[in-house]
């Protein structure tokens, strides 16, 4: 017979494993059959979806699950990294909203962490460092996402992924091309988070025209790296007119912003405070269009067809599958055709760097 989770004998025992899940995987003994993830309070809380956070103890990692613990959205947390977690797992379960939080730690637990999951955030890897540019993170970071992706193939291959670890450009494409040879592959499902990018966008375009970045709406199309960040300033809303001296300060200071922000904190860190908001959002923003909500459009970096190029960031149509419609870039002015160009060919490179890695 089943023992009875809620019965007083069992509690202390249930949270238990909610905090430990390691505990779960006990062999049988006692109190081993209250710890099981079938009578585990982790198993859910409130209605909602299971979002995982893969680099959960990092410095992304760590302000974006306390972000999404406070997502009413969410009813399981999963928080996973190969240091740390359980500590950060600790401290976050500690918040008082309806969010589960699990933590697992080390490859061994990479499955676990995974299955059954819905949404999956990815911010791994080794931040950037002054003087370092997202092409040099390439070789550390490209297996990490390599490995994690796979472990998504493995265990939720219909988990909507959004991937921040960088260089953007390039794990996406290293993403694909995994779950292709996986056979799990879904474009739709697939979203390279940009959203910082939008959210410098808005705030610097506020700041010039002394309004609230919230009120700003700025479209942001290319990739997440340098000059393959393109603003698009003639589209921005509300409708606003600037000066090519302005125009020249705008796209370059929202195509520097992670540089302004490595070289601030001077060796200390990298965008990871803003990254972590950003992530929060995009997240946000899916989850409420798998619930079902209309009309979410958003900027993210995906497969493509808008230009020659096989990924993309452009604005799309999110929904219960992810990118359900990919808008069109819009008229450009002189200005941002110039500075697509000079973004594809980047991006052309960086595309072919990401394919390369898996394939070789």
């Amino acid at each position: 017979m089943q023992p009875d989770a809620n019965a007083p004998s069992h509690r202390l025992a249930r949270v238990a494993a909610h905090l430990n899940p390691q505990l779960s995987q006990m062999e049988e003994g006692a109190g081993a059959s209250a710890l099981r993830p079938a009578v585990c309070r982790a198993k859910g809380g409130a209605p909602g979806f299971k979002v995982a956070i893969l680099g959960a103890a990092g410095g992304i990692g760590q302000p974006l699950s306390l972000l999404m613990k406070m997502n009413p959205l969410v009813s399981v947390l999963h928080l996973y990294d190969v240091v740390n977690t359980p500590g950060v797992t600790a401290d976050i379960s500690h918040m008082d909203t309806s969010a589960v939080v699990r933590g697992f730690l080390g490859a061994q637990q990479l499955d676990a962490a995974l299955t059954g999951m819905d949404l999956v955030i990815i911010p791994a890897g080794l931040p950037r460092k002054p003087g370092m540019t997202r092409d040099d993170l390439f070789n550390k970071n490209a297996g990490i996402v390599r490995t994690l992706c796979e472990g998504v193939a493995r265990c939720c291959p219909n988990a909507i992924v959004n991937l921040i670890s960088n260089p953007v450009n390039s794990t996406v494409p290293i993403a694909a091309e995994v779950f292709k040879k996986a056979g799990t592959y879904d474009p739709k499902r697939l979203l390279g988070v940009t959203t910082l990018d939008v959210a410098r966008a808005n705030t610097f375009v506020a700041e010039v025209l002394g309004v609230d970045p919230r009120d700003v709406s700025v479209p942001v199309v290319g990739g997440h790296a340098g000059v393959t960040i393109l603003p698009l300033l003639s589209q921005v809303t509300p409708p606003s007119s600037f000066t090519q001296d302005e125009i020249k300060y705008l796209t370059d200071r929202i195509q520097n912003g992670g540089t302004e922000v490595v070289e601030a904190k001077a060796g200390s860190g990298s965008a990871t405070l803003s990254m972590a908001f950003a992530a929060a959002k995009f997240g946000d923003a899916c989850l409420r269009a798998m619930r079902g909500d209309a009309g979410i459009v958003e900027c993210s970096y995906v497969a493509s067809e808008v230009t020659e190029l096989p990924f993309f960031a452009t604005k799309l149509r999110l929904g219960r599958g992810g990118a359900e419609e990919i808008l069109p870039l819009g008229p450009l002015n002189d200005f941002e055709r110039a500075c697509l160009e000079a973004a594809k060919k980047e991006l052309s490179e960086s595309i072919q760097k990401g394919i390369a890695f898996v394939s070789k």
